[in-house]
């Protein structure tokens, strides 16, 4: 479900009460928000850390570090679509909470994530979705247990937040790719199966699904554009577009230099990715970056007079002097690559591929 769309609907259907339920929800962001809790580490040096690949079997922690479904039974659906991949499934302490437009406390779903990390039993974990509140807490997680305690980390959207500071501090690897309150085609499954289990090095990652043309049938939905012509090495790094853009100025914003940076999001009209790609390049971050891949960025509304999205893409972006790549499938679409965050990576914008290169799970 789409961020924008959850909250309203969250504040519609009277879940959050008017101005009691605000003022709460201020009072409990002082009580819970702190200075970071727990020493951080991966300052200086990069090292970085892989998780082992996943086997059938295996245990999955279930958390939910954002947003909650609305019903219980969509949790539950959660833990099934765990058990058919394979895995036993293990649900967070708090994975039920709800509080407002947040899956519990900030310390409730902080707990939940640090105790997935430190619990022997658990080999994986999953985010039962996105939402809003990663951000949240981020000062509460426990980077050094974390770092010593390498897991497959998986899930997209707010959960960009989680893959960030974890990149930063940490140096763990992990996997920006379907949350476990979705269903997965095919394409999910075999990008889930490649990276996950069969660990496959030098794949090809986002390219779209098969198309059969033929007289009077061309490929629409999930065309390739080559903005910028090149090639580029480098760690991949980003996410959703909102999610970056808000972490900019704080300790757990992207790892950008050096690297390939994957951007993606859904529900921004283009005035508001033009002024998030916009304070992307204000920042420096586009000089710092070797290449570029522009995701999907879908189910956006136009209100009035606007630019095209491409318009947008282009006059941000058309004259970088990286290889620039749209229309990999990254972001909010039902066919959704897995993509290992800070592994390392090759981006031929010109081919139109993106290519995992380098380590990014233990065997």
């Amino acid at each position: 479900m789409k961020r924008r769309t959850f909250v309203s609907g969250v504040m519609s259907a009277g879940v959050l009460s008017t101005a009691t339920t605000i003022s709460a929800l201020s009072a409990a962001s002082n009580k819970t928000i702190s200075p970071t809790a727990h020493p951080i580490v991966g300052i200086g040096q990069h090292q970085q850390r892989f998780a082992r690949a996943l086997k059938p079997g295996m245990t999955v922690g279930v958390v939910a570090p954002s947003s909650n479904a609305f019903e219980d039974d969509d949790i539950h659906f959660a833990l099934d679509i765990v058990s058919s991949l394979g895995f036993k499934p293990k649900p967070g302490r708090h994975l039920f909470k709800r509080y407002g437009y947040l899956a519990g406390t900030d310390a409730q779903r902080a707990a939940d994530l640090n105790a997935m990390f430190v619990d022997d039993e658990v080999d994986a974990i999953f985010c039962a979705r996105g939402g809003y509140g990663a951000m949240r807490i981020l000062p509460m997680l426990d980077y050094t247990a974390i770092a010593a305690n390498p897991k497959v980390l998986l899930g997209y959207s707010d959960i960009t937040a989680l893959i960030s500071a974890i990149d930063r501090h940490a140096g763990l690897v992990t996997f920006h790719g379907p949350i476990a309150t979705q269903q997965y085609t095919p394409y999910t499954y075999q990008s889930f199966q490649d990276t996950l289990l069969f660990h496959k090095r030098g794949i090809e990652v986002g390219a779209p699904p098969p198309f059969e043309a033929g007289p009077g049938r061309a490929e629409r939905k999930n065309r390739l554009q080559t903005i910028v012509a090149g090639s580029a090495e480098g760690h991949l790094v980003g996410g959703n577009l909102s999610l970056i853009s808000a972490l900019m100025g704080t300790p757990y914003e992207p790892r950008f230099d050096g690297g390939i940076l994957v951007l993606e999001d859904v529900d921004e009209a283009p005035y508001r990715v033009d002024r998030m790609l916009t304070q992307l390049r204000l920042a420096g971050v586009f000089e710092r970056i070797s290449g570029l891949v522009l995701g999907k960025f879908t189910d956006y509304s136009v209100g009035g007079p606007s630019l095209s999205m491409g318009r947008v893409f282009e006059d941000l972006c058309g004259d970088l002097a990286i290889p620039v790549l749209r229309g990999l499938m990254i972001g909010h679409v039902k066919d959704q690559a897995v993509l290992p965050m800070g592994a390392m990576a090759h981006l031929d914008s010109s081919a139109r591929t993106l290519r995992v290169t380098g380590q990014y799970l233990m065997t």
